[in-house]
């Protein structure tokens, strides 16, 4: 079995900002391999206050999907956490290219080499820790380097469309994915080609293309927000058929 906890479920700046929602990350564990996915701000004191505690020195990995603050900015902190300040050397970050080189890496050069291994994430590729199987996406249509995830959980497999721009691509992605964990920051369109989100009515082509099993949305931004997720998803799970819901913070799921 695995536990996939939403720790946070808000996106876009000014939630994140005023703290509408919580900005952390999602904790996943399979099998006795744990790892955070998107540590946002916030995931650090999240871990520690949640029932039962998530103890950052039992991580075996992260990954960032990309490198924007709202999903990266508890990396450093989680790494020194992890491997004890550098005492312990232990660990596997996954990280697209940008996290790690250029003017928007995010990851602190002092603390690499406490990690065990930096693998560095690449579209439609597949990787391991432990226990742990996964694969990603192609490359999302975002103003970051950008990749959804696909974990494979003995064969249930348990998708996350993060922050993307919709494309036609992104259902050949994920079309195989029993579960969806959804990104939607927007209620309707950005009339920005700037805003690369997606929103309601992308999810419900993605939705009706793929037909998962079940549907959980996250990630909201302020229209969102003012639409109730939950109203939202529930007017989708009747229009579509399926099971479709509104993740809150600290929500737990278990595959």
């Amino acid at each position: 079995m695995a536990i996939i906890k939403i720790l946070g479920t808000a996106g876009a700046r000014y939630v994140v900002a005023r703290q509408l929602r919580s900005s952390a990350g999602t904790y996943i564990e399979h099998e006795g391999t744990r790892l955070v996915l998107d540590p946002g701000p916030g995931t650090l004191v999240r871990m520690a206050s949640a029932k039962p505690r998530l103890d950052v020195m039992k991580l075996h990995g992260l990954i960032l999907t990309h490198a924007h603050l709202d999903h990266s900015n508890d990396v450093n902190i989680l790494i020194d956490g992890l491997t004890e300040g550098g005492l312990k050397k232990r660990g596997v970050l996954f990280a697209p290219r940008e996290c790690l080189s250029g003017d928007s890496a995010v990851v602190l050069k002092y603390l690499r080499p406490h990690l065990k291994d930096i693998k560095t994430l690449e579209g439609e590729k597949y990787y391991t820790i432990g226990n742990i199987k996964f694969r990603t996406s192609r490359r999302h249509y975002h103003t970051a380097e950008t990749y959804g995830v696909i974990f494979d959980f003995a064969g249930k497999k348990v998708g996350f469309i993060v922050d993307t721009l919709f494309f036609p691509g992104l259902i050949e992605s994920y079309k195989d994915c029993q579960i969806l964990i959804i990104n939607v920051v927007r209620f309707k369109p950005h009339t920005s080609p700037n805003v690369q989100h997606l929103c309601v009515r992308d999810v419900e082509e993605i939705l009706e293309e793929i037909r998962p099993e079940q549907a959980i949305l996250t990630h909201f931004g302020m229209t969102m927000l003012k639409s109730q997720p939950h109203q939202v998803a529930a007017k989708l799970s009747r229009k579509l058929g399926l099971e479709v819901v509104a993740a809150y913070d600290g929500m737990t799921l278990e595959v």
